[in-house]
C-alpha cells in the first residue's frame, strides 16, 4: 500500500494529520519525508501543466502527416 500523508513534526515526534487503516498495526513502514512548502503550486494540477505544455509542444515538432492509405502491419515490422 501506498499513501501520502501530511504531518507536523514537533518535539522528537512525526504527528501525522490522520490515523493510520487497522491493517497497518504492528508492520514495519518506510518513511519517505519531503519538507513542505509554500512555494510549491497547491495543486497537482498546476505542477503538470507546464510540463504538459512542453510536451505537446516537442509531440508537434516531431509530428507528421501519414498517407490516408497507410496501415501498420506489425507482422512487416518483426519479420526477421
Amino acid at each position: 500500500m501506498n499513501k501520502v500523508l501530511q504531518a507536523t513534526y514537533h518535539d522528537g515526534h512525526l504527528v501525522l494529520d490522520e490515523k493510520l487503516d487497522i491493517a497497518l498495526e504492528g508492520k514495519r513502514l518506510t518513511l519517505i519525508l519531503v519538507e513542505d512548502s509554500t512555494d510549491f503550486p497547491t495543486s497537482a494540477a498546476q505542477t503538470l501543466e507546464p510540463r504538459k505544455q512542453q510536451f505537446l509542444a516537442q509531440l508537434q515538432q516531431h509530428s507528421f502527416k501519414l498517407p490516408k492509405d497507410y496501415q501498420f502491419n506489425r507482422e512487416e515490422l518483426h519479420e526477421r
